[in-house]
């Protein structure tokens, strides 16, 4: 695990201004080349158009949380796809005279130090696989840092979020279990259940109580991980069980 807060001082700021109506404005040179837009292509494009359906939520939320930069929410990792990038996203509404105008939204883009092309499937060419993800930028003590995914034990969902569970702790993280499964490693994380990922390496028993099946991980505070039915046969073979 590492701060990326030296990192980011060497990477090359994007900036997009929002109007009223969180329609873009503006956006500088690195801005336009990280979304792969000539200008004045994306203005006028409400800026959630940027994003999965599934991430507006966040977005929006984001965008209406922020005041001033006093009181703006902390910065947020997000997926986009157009292309596919990961990007640290920050915004503060931006006040004139009669009150708020717009805001201005700033990002790092991630990208090429938080993932790298995609193994799992090698029927795709490479440049059809969704990239995969191997260090995750989570949010803890007002710092941003990079967790190694291989050092994550499992994965809880936690609404539209999620919690990674650690050796060194809990953090988390405000992409959702199925942004994160897309793009994980299929060979190392297995979606047990709705709402866990769990990294088989952790794994240190097999449990079953009446009809219900459950993995008793490393570092996951004691949480008996419940199996789903249509994954426990499977499951068992990974673990040389079956």
């Amino acid at each position: 695990m590492e701060s990326i807060h030296h990192k980011l001082q060497q990477f090359e700021l994007g900036m997009v201004w929002l109007d009223a109506d969180n329609r873009i404005s503006a956006m500088n040179s690195f801005a336009m080349e990280t979304l792969a837009a000539k200008p004045g292509d994306l203005v006028g494009q409400e800026v959630l158009q940027l994003h999965p359906e599934a991430s507006r939520d966040k977005v929006r939320w984001l965008l209406e949380s922020s005041s001033c930069p006093i009181n703006s929410p902390p910065p947020m990792t997000m997926m986009i796809n157009i292309p596919e990038r990961v990007l640290l996203i920050k915004v503060s509404k931006m006040h004139g005279r009669d009150g708020a105008v717009g805001t201005c939204m700033v990002f790092y883009d991630l990208t090429d130090l938080a993932t790298r092309p995609g193994e799992d499937d090698d029927e795709k060419d490479i440049s059809e696989r969704p990239r995969e993800l191997y260090k995750l930028p989570v949010y803890k003590n007002k710092g941003v840092l990079l967790v190694d995914l291989e050092s994550v034990a499992g994965i809880k969902a936690d609404g539209k979020y999620s919690t990674l569970y650690t050796e060194e702790g809990s953090y988390f993280c405000n992409l959702s279990l199925s942004e994160l499964e897309y793009r994980m490693n299929k060979k190392r994380f297995l979606r047990v259940h709705r709402s866990y990922l769990v990294n088989l390496m952790f794994a240190m028993a097999f449990e079953k109580i009446d009809d219900q099946c459950y993995l008793i991980m490393k570092h996951m505070d004691d949480i008996k991980v419940p199996i789903s039915r249509s994954k426990a046969t499977y499951l068992k073979q990974l673990l040389g069980m079956a």
